[in-house]
């Protein structure tokens, strides 16, 4: 096997991203009788009605869940998860009187793609949540259909988070992407994972929604690109201007009533739409839900080992060490990542994503930080990823 094939196996490019290949993988049509559990293709997404589902086997269903995100379509519409809109009602309630509460504080939220303020955007929803109503709270995550998917999806021991989003009348569109983990990653930092891990990064995570009103089309409900989950260079294309333009030239969009909820593959490109009602006030409770196996062996105290190793750093580096010596300690020492963290006190600076620990301490060494500089950064880096 040449180097360049293997090459070609192991790591993507941008010059892998073809747009031919990527369209001869999404036109297609989506087969109802694939799918026996659901009751409905809507511009090739599928719709399942939630009381079908209360209803079915348990692993069959499963299997057809995962089909779906994986093999089908992408995107599944569960009509009817919340048959109880009083239990919405209520937590609506209390993210009403959160987003009141931060604006009577002056708190105007960033967003991953809209200008902070433009919307209104709860962080950490569900621990604000839970402490400001634990009934209300309770209601609403007993749900057994957000637990049925998250569960075929991730298996047990998965963990929820939530983010509200409340886009106003006028909000603007958000441009097409990828999810958490790599589609909240730059195009060059993507690309420096192998290929691999392009295909393990959407089987960590699971993207929903629950409708918090009626989303008629004109309120913007997510727009979605059935199928273009299955392409494995997509978290560097979805960047490519040729394939957002193809996204905006073929994406599908579905209405969503109150207490309805949309799960999809966070490989899926997608992107919020365009608000061009008069007064509905688009409200969506989303959920990441995470694997349980998205975690280290060993608690170690990343703070304490860096602050450590920082003077060894600095007197190596005076000492003509070259930059991969110094790196190679940093990625042994710092958190290279900067998730999870408190996204209202530690919001994205440039792209979708705060600085992680260890770009801290790269900065530091280029501009030659006292240890005890570096000692007060790191300190209060942790207080901002507090929640």
């Amino acid at each position: 096997m040449s180097s360049t094939f293997a090459d070609h196996r192991v790591w993507l490019s941008e010059q892998d991203c073809d747009l031919a290949g990527f369209r001869e993988l999404v036109e297609r049509s989506t087969d109802l009788e694939d799918f026996p559990h659901a009751s409905a293709v809507e511009h090739g997404v599928l719709v399942y009605d939630s009381a079908r589902l209360r209803a079915a086997e348990r692993r069959p269903l499963r299997c057809e869940l995962v089909r779906a995100l994986t093999e089908g379509p992408g995107v599944v519409v569960l009509k009817g998860a919340f048959p109880d809109l009083s239990v919405v009602d209520r937590l609506s309630a209390v993210f009403d009187a959160l987003i009141a509460e931060q604006r009577a504080a002056g708190a105007t939220a960033g967003d991953h793609f809209a200008a902070p303020g433009a919307n209104d955007r709860v962080w950490n929803a569900l621990e604000k949540a839970a402490l400001y109503d634990a009934g209300a709270f309770a209601d609403y995550y007993a749900n057994d259909v957000l637990a049925l998917v998250s569960a075929a999806w991730l298996g047990p021991g998965y963990q929820v988070t939530s983010q509200v989003n409340v886009v106003n009348p006028g909000g603007a569109a958000q441009t097409v992407h990828r999810d958490y983990h790599l589609g909240f990653l730059s195009g060059e930092a993507a690309a420096a994972y192998p290929a691999h891990v392009h295909r393990l990064s959407p089987v960590l995570t699971l993207q929903g929604a629950v409708a918090h009103c009626d989303m008629p089309v004109e309120s913007g409900p997510t727009l979605y690109l059935p199928y273009s989950q299955r392409y494995e260079p997509g978290y560097l294309a979805w960047r490519l201007p040729a394939f957002q333009a193809y996204f905006d030239a073929h994406r599908v969009q579905l209405p969503l009533a109150k207490g309805d909820a949309a799960f999809f593959n966070p490989a899926l490109f997608h992107a919020a739409g365009a608000n061009r009602s008069a007064d509905i006030r688009r409200m969506a409770n989303l959920l990441q839900v995470s694997s349980a196996f998205g975690r280290a062996m060993e608690t170690v105290d990343r703070e304490a080992v860096t602050n450590a190793v920082y003077p060894v750093l600095l007197e190596r580096r005076a000492g003509g060490a070259d930059e991969d010596w110094l790196e190679n300690v940093v990625a042994a020492s710092a958190e290279g990542y900067p998730f999870p963290t408190n996204l209202d006190s530690d919001p994205p600076a440039d792209g979708l994503a705060p600085p992680a620990q260890a770009d801290v301490v790269r900065r530091a060494l280029r501009e030659s930080w006292t240890p005890e500089a570096l000692r007060q950064e790191l300190r209060a880096g942790a207080g901002r990823r507090e929640s």
